[in-house]
């Protein structure tokens, strides 16, 4: 009797008869012999039908099969070096479950990417699409295991949120029963209050910008991991980045080859993202960007021509500190031996994927939080529970937010940001 087995797992079944429940992904035939190309959800394998050794009901079955057709199969497990699980199936009986319509719209040919994109409930199911959001899901929960094995606490904060949390009017406005309010930015300052009951949490969750932005960096909707800490300063904050980062680089290469390898991703660099990361400050950047003619005055902000050279100076992600305070957040805490500066840091991966982390130690003083609220000209009343943590046991504190989709990009290589997420919402894009 045959055993039942997802791809995946196909190894295990060497020398035996399985069951494969799936899909047909695609079909080629020579005269008297069908290879089906079999997805089931977990990976892909060929089925090779020889009309010979099977009933010729199945054999014609399968000339009848349309692409994305379901079927339940049943087949000899052979090893085969050739093909890209090591395994294919020798088919001996075909089940349709579903026969597909003619005329699958994300046909085996070139499609433009708009056509993709309207059609990314369908792309999903092809192999490299495939492979991209198994690497995504992998390094989701590499995340969590990380933060997890470490003490930290999960904790969920609202999406929708009564102002900016970092005074920006790019904000996704809602009617909330009469009152405005807000599609969250991020998830940081919920997960301070919540520092100050456990000590140690992360918060993730989508998060909302209404960037006007096209890049092949940004999106509309998007997944943050933002971990905030009490009583860890400044180098403590970024040596939990690095180890992370490690940790989540090192995982997808040891649980994800296969994937990897559909994506035809070179991990030679990823191989050597090992901590500690190269540092430098912000000054030293604006240095090395005139060094090599770059137009960049000490206060501007990088782009990414600026991120991606001072990116290919380094063999692993780089951090640049100490940005200049009025770039940044008003909760970042300045260096007490250079107030115009801030303890933080952005973190920029290899390869020109541009910044990942940005974090920072977060200011712990009453009034010099008030001063920077009315700075921003920030409506102190909206900010009042935030106020309450730094009047009732107020400890240095720190914290940083990796955005999920870019990390995603980065490690599988890949050009569109827009791809790492299973629908994107773009400024242009909404549908499915």
């Amino acid at each position: 009797m045959a055993v039942f087995t997802t791809i995946e797992e196909i190894n295990k079944h060497e020398g035996q008869e399985v069951l494969i429940k799936g899909w047909l992904y695609n079909k080629r035939s020579s005269g008297k012999i069908h290879f089906l190309q079999i997805r089931d959800g977990s990976a892909f394998i060929q089925g090779v039908v020889v009309k010979n050794e099977v009933e010729e009901e199945v054999f014609k079955i399968c000339k009848e099969l349309t692409q994305e057709s379901s079927i339940e199969v049943i087949g000899l497990v052979q090893k085969d070096d050739r093909a890209p699980a090591g395994y294919e199936l020798l088919v001996k009986e075909v089940k349709p479950i579903h026969i597909a319509l003619e005329g699958y719209p994300v046909s085996l040919k070139e499609h433009g990417t708009d056509f993709l994109m309207e059609h990314r409930h369908l792309w999903m199911r092809t192999p490299k699409q495939n492979a991209i959001l198994r690497i995504r899901d992998e390094i989701n929960l590499a995340i969590r295991t990380f933060f997890h094995e470490r003490g930290f606490v999960l904790i969920e904060p609202p999406i929708i949120t009564p102002s900016a949390c970092e005074g920006t009017t790019e904000l996704f406005e809602i009617d909330y029963f009469g009152e405005n309010a807000y599609l969250s930015q991020t998830g940081q300052l919920y997960a301070e209050a919540a520092a100050m009951a456990f000590g140690k949490v992360y918060s993730f969750g989508p998060t909302f910008r209404a960037e006007k932005s096209k890049t092949r960096k940004h999106l509309n909707e998007f997944w943050m991991v933002e971990p905030e800490m009490a009583f860890v300063d400044f180098e403590g904050n970024l040596k939990i980045q690095e180890e992370m980062i490690e940790y989540i680089v090192q995982k997808v290469l040891q649980n994800k080859k296969y994937e990897l390898k559909v994506l035809g991703r070179d991990t030679t660099s990823l191989e050597n993202i090992k901590a500690p990361f190269p540092r430098i400050t912000y000054t030293d950047a604006v240095e090395m960007l005139k060094k090599a003619d770059f137009e960049f005055e000490w206060g501007d902000d990088f782009g990414a021509p600026h991120e991606t050279y001072i990116a290919e100076q380094f063999d692993r992600p780089v951090f640049i500190t100490h940005f200049p305070t009025k770039m940044k957040a008003f909760y970042m805490q300045p260096d007490a031996d250079n107030p115009e500066v801030i303890l933080g840091a952005d973190l920029i991966a290899p390869e020109g994927y541009g910044e990942i982390i940005g974090g920072s130690q977060r200011i712990h003083d009453l009034d010099l939080i008030l001063q920077k609220i009315k700075e921003e000209n920030l409506p102190l009343e909206i900010y009042e529970w935030y106020l309450d943590l730094r009047r009732y046991g107020s400890v240095p504190h720190s914290g940083f937010g990796l955005g999920l989709e870019r990390t995603v990009a980065w490690i599988c290589g890949i050009d569109h940001i827009r791809q790492t997420i299973p629908f994107a919402r773009t400024l242009n894009r909404v549908y499915p």
